[in-house]
């Protein structure tokens, strides 16, 4: 199994997310191949790792599903 230095990920919440701390999703975009998603409420969790393409994918389906 391949590993990924998180070390230097740029994590952004998601614009979804509520100012009340709940539903917060973070994203590294800047991590070569990949795309991190993460809980913000536990930074130091578990993340899941997406194939760049596959994440694109994911949210072009989600836009034209939900518009």
């Amino acid at each position: 199994m391949r590993t990924y230095d998180l070390t230097n990920a740029r994590w952004s919440k998601s614009s979804y997310s509520n100012g009340q701390g709940g539903e917060c999703v973070e994203v590294a975009r800047n991590v070569p191949d990949i795309v991190p998603v993460r809980d913000s409420k536990q930074a130091e969790g578990p993340v899941l790792l997406f194939a760049a393409a596959s994440w694109t994918a994911f949210l072009s389906e989600t836009r034209t599903s939900h518009p």
